[in-house]
């Protein structure tokens, strides 16, 4: 196959994803197969935006997400300390459409362990402005903290309490994933899903297990950063890389940004096919891959437009085939 069949666009005819829906795991909620991370709506000082004019472009966001039928939008308590919640859950009480709220508990060291969670679950609630919290996630595992056991019986205390429709994991490792579901079985509540940092330049829940794991117990895989913060829209360059905390992340080096520019360039060629940006591309290779649901992040309409129109394209056998001889070298790394 050379390289002009390779990146010949799939059949115009071919099924498109607007419209569809998805179940997490085994649990109740039903899902678009594209979500929205919120995390740069929490931490500004971070995605380096101005406090009113984020506040803006984030409402704008949300607008655009909600009309293209993104409903999925997933932050947590750590996102701003609380700021995340709040902004989160206003946009949401005012939504003129249901969506799927989802938050995580950061198990932080001298918190209280276990014992500690219905007081969390609370004060997101609060903030949320809710009632009912749509996913549930513990935002990382700490053995020492609070073991998984104990997590999850708490967590299907709340299930049961209706303060919770849904249990999720998340940056767990496929060893963790397996003890939470099993001490969530024995309660009758499905582990829903665990949420790893997955792309075309982060490959590794193919290589350790998290993937294949989460097919084998039906728990679906919340793919965070798939943009790789901005890496895989083909805005930055050596030259022109992002400013503050995010531009001097190791992520960001020229050398490395330097060395995703042919990934860059066969999203941007496939993307011309198409007729869409390479951040599309880069999401339709994920929404390719069965059992995975991309958060993709977003703080203006614009950015939310160009997300959204991934559900628009369905790349070929081919075209995946060659995103992933692209990236082989990450996914060997990994």
């Amino acid at each position: 196959m050379d390289g002009q069949e390779r990146l010949r666009p799939a059949d115009p005819a071919a099924p498109r994803r607007v419209g569809l829906r998805v179940r997490l795991g085994e649990s109740p909620l039903e899902v678009a197969p594209l979500g929205v991370g919120c995390w740069a709506w929490g931490d500004r000082s971070y995605w380096q935006y101005e406090e009113d004019n984020g506040a803006r472009e984030v409402m704008d966001a949300f607008r655009v997400c909600v009309e293209a039928g993104l409903d999925l939008f997933d932050t947590a308590e750590a996102y701003g300390w609380g700021k995340g919640e709040k902004l989160l859950g206003a946009l949401v009480r005012r939504s003129p459409r249901p969506v799927v709220v989802a938050t995580k508990y950061a198990p932080l060291a001298g918190r209280g362990g276990a014992a500690a969670i219905p007081r969390g679950l609370a004060g997101s609630l609060k903030r949320l402005g809710l009632t009912c919290i749509d996913l549930y996630q513990l935002h990382w595992a700490d053995v020492d903290e609070a073991p998984i056991p104990a997590v999850m019986e708490v967590f299907a205390d709340a299930v049961q309490a209706g303060q919770v429709r849904a249990v999720g994991v998340s940056n767990f490792r496929a060893a963790e994933m397996r003890e939470a579901q099993a001490a969530l079985q024995r309660r009758g509540v499905p582990l829903a899903t665990n949420q790893v940092h997955y792309s075309l330049l982060h490959r590794a829940p193919e290589v350790d297990g998290v993937l294949d794991t989460c097919r084998e117990l039906g728990v679906t895989l919340l793919a965070y950063s798939p943009l790789e913060q901005g890496l895989l829209t083909g805005k930055y360059t050596p030259d022109a890389l992002p400013s503050g905390a995010r531009g001097e992340a190791a992520w960001f080096a020229p050398d490395n940004v330097a060395r995703a520019q042919p990934v860059i360039a066969t999203l941007r060629a496939l993307g011309e096919a198409h007729g869409v940006d390479p951040a599309a591309v880069a999401l339709a290779w994920l929404l390719a891959q069965p059992g995975v649901v991309p958060l993709a992040g977003a703080k203006t309409g614009a950015q939310a437009a160009r997300n959204a129109k991934a559900l628009s394209i369905t790349l070929s056998e081919a075209e995946v085939a060659a995103l992933d001889t692209a990236t082989e070298a990450w996914r060997l790394e990994s």
